[in-house]
């Protein structure tokens, strides 16, 4: 495992032991994040998001936020993300809500370009391109 330094992780975080945190990201209690997943500078993993193997997660990216929806009262809702993803830089990803799935989904092998938006109850399946600023 390669944590730097500055990266704060909360001790309740499940970390595979060939994950990658770079300076100074957010991993929250509760997130779990599998085999040789990297985070780039400043990301933000919310508690409840699960990520699965081989991800590449880019700088100053926010996954697992709770949804922009006025309706959402702090519920237990989920990110769930699948394995070989490219997540790129600034991109966000919010949790589901109880009206809609409960969890935001990603599948397998996607790229996610700069500036992409995934709202809350999204699912992607497998081998999907989101170009720059694309919002879901």
């Amino acid at each position: 495992m390669s944590i730097h330094p500055s990266a704060i992780i909360n001790p309740a975080a499940e970390l595979d032991s060939t994950v990658t945190i770079g300076p100074y990201a957010v991993i929250e209690n509760g997130a779990k994040i599998g085999a040789e997943t990297e985070i780039g500078p400043h990301a933000l993993i919310g508690g409840h998001t699960i990520i699965g193997k081989n991800n590449k997660v880019g700088p100053f990216t926010s996954i697992g936020t709770p949804p922009q929806d006025i309706t959402y009262a702090g519920e237990d809702t989920k990110v769930r993300i699948g394995d070989n993803n490219i997540i790129r830089e600034y991109c966000s990803i919010h949790r589901g809500t109880v009206s809609g799935h409960g969890e935001t989904v990603i599948g397998n092998n996607n790229m996610i370009m700069d500036y992409c938006h995934i709202a809350h109850d999204c699912i992607l399946k497998n081998h999907i391109v989101l170009v720059n600023n694309a919002q879901l």
